[in-house]
C-alpha cells in the first residue's frame, strides 16, 4: 500500500480522493488476504517442522541403538556419542526456532489481521454510510424548486448536517488509512526481524552466511528503531492535524473550489450539476475542470475526460435567473450550450468569474501557446516567446495588413491544405505547426488534447506567424504528411472519418494515426517533396558568393556517408541526420520522426553532431525550423563544445543565427577553445552576426535590470527574420573594422 491521503483533499471529496480511497480499500483487502495466507503457510511450516523434529529424534534413538550393538568399540562409541549429542543440541535449537516463529506469527501477523485492521474496517463502513447520506442530501437540496422556500431551507439544513457528518467520517477514515499504512510497515518488518534473530540464534555465530546476516540484522534493527520513532512522530502530528481540522472544518459549509494559476492558464475544479441534452433533461453531478483553455468534466477519476468547450475563446457564459433550479448558469459556444448548476450562490459567482477569466487568459496566451524554448533558457539566454521579446518583431499576423486571413489563404493554397488533414472539413482555420498540416476546429481540439509532444496547434487567423514558419507550413502540407501517416490506410481497408462523423470517431482516428501510428510503412529512402532527390520547395541552401564569408577552420563539415542501397534500413535517428544534410529533405525528416527518430540523435562518427547541427551546416532555415518545432535542443553541443549558434556564426549563416537567438540559444556558451559566439563572429568579421549578438547581449542586460528596452531591437530582428526568409543572399557581408561598431 503506497497511498497517503491528504486531509484537505478528503474534505473536497474530489474524484482523486474517491479514487485513492478505492485504491486503498483494494490494497487493504489484498493485504488482509495475503496476511491470512501467510498465517496458513506459517502453521503448515510449524507442523512440518515438528514432524521433522520427531523423525530426527527417532533417528537419534536408532543411532544410539546401533552404538550399543555388539562389543563396544571405543573409537566408534566416542564418534557416535559426539554426533548424537551435537545433533540433539541442534534439534533443541530447532525447536526453539519453531517456538519463536510461532510466537512471532501470533504476536505480529495475527494481531495485525485481527486487531490492526478492525479500526480500518469500522471507519470504512462509517465513511461509505456518510457518503451515501451526503449524496442523498446533495441531490435532494439540488432538486428543491426555487418557489418552495421552506423546503429549500430544510433541505439546506439537512445538507449541512449530512456534510458535517460525512466530513468527520472522511477525516476519521483518512486517519485510519494513513495509520494502517505506517503500522503494517513496521509490524511486518518487526516480524521479519524477529525471524532473522531466531535464525541467528539457531545457526552458529561463526558460520560465514550468518556473519553476513548478523551485520544486516543490526542494520535492520537500527532502521526499524528509526522507523518506529518516525512513525510515532508522524502519527502524533497527524492526530494533532486531524483534531485541528475537525474543529475547524466541520461547520457543514460547502467545500471551497480549487482555483490557481497553471502553465496553461487558470485551473479551477469542483462539482457541478449538469443538465443532459437529451429529451429527459436529467441532471447529473460531475467533476468539472477549467484548464488548458478548455472546460471538461468527468464522473470518476479514471473516466475519460469529456470536453464541453474545446477552446474558451469560442464561448461565453451567462447567468440563468429564469431557470427552474437555483444557482444555474449557461456556457454557450457556436456548436452547443451547456446548462450547469452550482451548490450555492457564492460558488455560482466563483464559477462564472473563473470561466470569464479562462476566456481572457485564452486570448492573452494564444500567441504563447506554441513558442519553442531551449532547455537551458534563463539567465544568459535570449528568450523570444512573447510580444515583449526580440522575436515578436518578425511575425506575420493572421489578420494583418495583408487582409483578413492572409496567412490562412497562403497556407490553404498548398495542395491538399484546403481541407482538414484528418476529416476533410473544408476551409480549415487551424494548423499543427510541428506536423505542417491544416485542421478544422474540432480536430484541432483533439490534437491539442494529445499534448505538444505530438502536435502544436495554432490558429491561422488569430495567432501570430513568423515568416519562416509560414514557409515551413507551405513546404510540408496535408498531402505530404498523409503519404507518411496514412500510407497503409488503403491496404488495411480502414475508413477515414468525414466532416459529419462524430467527435469520438475523429478522436479514435487521430489517436490511431499519430499516437499509435498504425498506418505507417517501413522507413523510406532519402527523397524530396514528391519522391525524387533534391532540395525542398522552400528556400534552398545558398552557396557563398565571391567576397562573402567562407567557412572558417573548426566549422562542422559533414563526412561523406558510406553508400547504402537501402536507406530504409538505417536507424531512424541516422536517417533523420542524413536527411537534414545537404540538400535537406523535409518529407524524409518527417518520415524519420514519425518512425521514432530522436530529434536530438548524436552521430558519433560525425563529432557527436546532431541533426540540427547538420541542417545548420547545410544552411537550411526550413530544416532548422522544422527540427526546432519538433523539440530539437538549440543548445546541444558537439564533441568540440559547439552548439548550432557557434556553427552558424563560424559558417556566416546570419539567418540561422537570428533563428537560434529567437529560440533561446545560450549567448555565453563557450566551446572547447573557450570562445563564445560573439568572439567567433568578431574573428570571422561577420558584421550582421556581430550586430545581432551585441543587440542580444544589450537586450539581456536591459531585461536583467527590469527595463523594457528600445523598439529598435524589435525592428532589427524583424528585418533580419524577413530577410533570412525572403532574401538570404543579402545576409552575407564582411566588415573590415568591426571593432568600431
Amino acid at each position: 500500500m503506497t497511498v497517503k491521503l491528504d486531509f484537505e483533499e478528503c474534505l473536497k471529496d474530489s474524484p482523486r480522493f474517491r479514487a485513492s480511497v478505492e485504491l486503498v480499500e483494494a490494497e487493504v483487502s489484498e493485504l488482509e488476504t495475503r496476511l491470512e495466507k501467510l498465517l496458513k503457510l506459517g502453521n503448515g511450516l510449524l507442523e512440518s517442522g515438528r514432524h521433522y523434529l520427531a523423525a530426527s529424534r527417532a533417528f537419534i534413538v536408532g543411532i544410539c541403538d546401533l552404538a550399543h550393538l555388539g562389543p563396544p568399540e571405543p573409537i566408534m562409541a566416542e564418534c557416535l556419542d559426539k554426533f548424537t549429542q551435537s545433533l540433539s543440541h541442534k534439534l533443541d535449537s530447532h525447536a526453539e526456532l519453531l517456538d519463536a516463529t510461532q510466537h512471532t506469527l501470533q504476536q505480529q501477523i495475527q494481531t495485525l489481521v485481527k486487531e490492526g485492521l478492525r479500526g480500518f474496517r469500522e471507519a470504512r463502513r462509517d465513511f461509505w454510510r456518510g457518503a451515501e447520506s451526503l449524496e442523498a442530501a446533495l441531490t435532494h437540496n439540488a432538486e428543491v424548486p426555487r418557489r418552495r422556500a421552506q423546503e429549500a431551507e430544510e433541505a439546506g439544513a439537512a445538507l449541512k448536517i449530512a456534510r458535517a457528518g460525512y466530513r468527520g467520517r472522511a477525516l476519521d477514515y483518512a486517519l485510519q488509512i494513513n495509520v494502517i499504512e505506517d503500522k503494517r510497515k513496521f509490524d511486518i518488518m518487526e516480524f521479519v526481524l524477529r525471524l532473522v534473530e531466531a535464525q541467528a540464534t539457531y545457526f552458529q555465530q561463526g558460520h560465514e552466511e550468518l556473519s553476513r546476516l548478523a551485520q544486516y540484522r543490526k542494520e535492520l534493527g537500527g532502521q526499524l528503531h528509526r522507523l518506529v520513532l518516525n512513525s510515532a512522530r508522524e502519527k502524533r502530528d497527524m492526530e494533532q492535524r486531524h483534531v485541528l481540522l475537525k474543529q475547524k472544518e466541520l461547520g457543514g459549509e460547502e467545500p471551497e473550489p480549487s482555483l490557481k494559476e497553471g502553465p496553461g492558464g487558470p485551473v479551477m475544479e469542483g462539482h457541478l450539476f449538469k443538465r443532459a441534452s437529451n429529451a429527459f433533461k436529467t441532471w447529473s453531478r460531475r467533476w468539472f475542470t477549467i484548464q488548458s483553455n478548455q472546460l471538461v468534466y468527468q464522473k470518476k477519476h479514471k473516466d475519460p475526460v469529456t470536453v464541453v468547450v474545446d477552446d474558451l475563446r469560442l464561448c461565453t457564459v451567462k447567468l440563468c435567473p429564469d431557470s427552474e433550479r437555483r444557482f444555474c448558469f449557461e456556457v454557450v459556444s457556436p456548436s452547443k450550450s451547456c446548462l450547469l448548476q452550482a451548490d450555492s450562490e457564492r460558488l455560482l459567482q466563483l464559477w462564472v468569474s473563473a470561466v470569464h477569466s479562462g476566456i481572457a487568459t485564452a486570448f492573452s496566451q494564444a500567441r504563447l501557446d506554441d513558442s519553442p524554448r531551449g532547455p537551458g533558457q534563463g539567465s544568459g539566454h535570449l528568450a523570444m516567446g512573447s510580444a515583449a521579446t526580440l522575436g515578436s518583431g518578425g511575425v506575420t499576423r493572421g489578420r494583418g495588413s495583408g487582409g483578413v486571413g492572409h496567412v490562412a489563404a497562403q497556407v490553404q493554397s498548398v495542395d491538399g491544405n484546403a481541407q482538414c488533414c484528418d476529416c476533410r472539413e473544408p476551409a480549415p482555420e487551424w494548423a499543427s505547426i510541428n506536423l505542417g498540416v491544416t485542421l478544422c476546429i474540432q480536430c484541432s481540439g483533439i490534437h491539442r488534447s494529445l499534448g505538444v509532444h505530438f502536435s502544436k496547434v495554432r490558429s491561422l487567423t488569430l495567432d501570430s506567424w513568423e515568416p519562416e514558419l509560414v514557409k515551413l507550413m507551405c513546404e510540408l502540407g496535408n498531402v505530404v504528411m498523409n503519404q507518411i501517416y496514412e500510407a497503409r490506410v488503403e491496404a488495411m481497408a480502414v475508413k477515414k472519418p468525414g466532416p459529419s462523423c462524430s467527435r469520438q470517431e475523429k478522436e479514435a482516428w487521430i489517436h490511431a494515426k499519430y499516437v499509435e501510428k498504425k498506418f505507417l510503412t517501413k522507413l523510406p529512402e532519402i527523397r524530396g517533396r514528391r519522391g525524387g532527390l533534391g532540395p525542398p520547395r522552400g528556400q534552398p541552401p545558398v552557396p557563398p558568393k565571391p567576397g562573402t564569408i567562407r567557412p572558417q577552420p573548426g566549422s562542422f563539415r559533414p563526412k561523406p556517408e558510406p553508400p547504402s542501397k537501402d536507406l530504409g534500413s538505417l536507424h531512424p535517428g541516422a536517417l533523420l541526420f542524413r536527411a537534414a544534410g545537404h540538400p535537406p529533405s523535409l518529407p524524409t525528416m518527417a518520415d524519420a520522426l514519425a518512425h521514432g527518430a530522436d530529434v536530438n540523435w548524436v552521430h558519433g562518427g560525425q563529432e557527436n553532431a546532431t541533426p540540427l547541427i547538420q541542417a545548420t551546416a547545410a544552411n537550411s532555415l526550413l530544416a532548422c525550423e522544422f527540427l526546432l518545432q519538433n523539440g530539437a535542443n538549440v543548445n546541444q553541443v558537439d564533441s568540440h563544445g559547439r552548439g548550432p549558434l557557434h556553427h552558424a556564426t563560424i559558417l556566416g549563416h546570419t539567418g540561422l543565427a537570428c533563428l537560434f537567438l529567437k529560440r533561446g540559444a545560450d549567448l555565453g556558451a563557450r566551446d572547447s577553445e573557450g570562445r563564445d559566439p560573439l568572439t567567433i563572429a568578431v574573428e570571422t568579421a561577420n558584421a550582421d552576426i556581430v550586430t545581432l549578438l551585441r543587440l542580444a547581449k544589450m537586450r539581456e542586460v536591459d531585461e536583467a535590470q527590469g527595463q523594457a528596452g528600445d523598439e529598435t531591437y524589435l525592428d532589427i530582428f524583424r528585418d533580419f527574420s524577413l530577410m533570412a526568409s525572403d532574401d538570404p543572399e543579402k545576409l552575407s557581408r564582411r566588415s573590415h573594422d568591426l571593432h568600431t561598431l
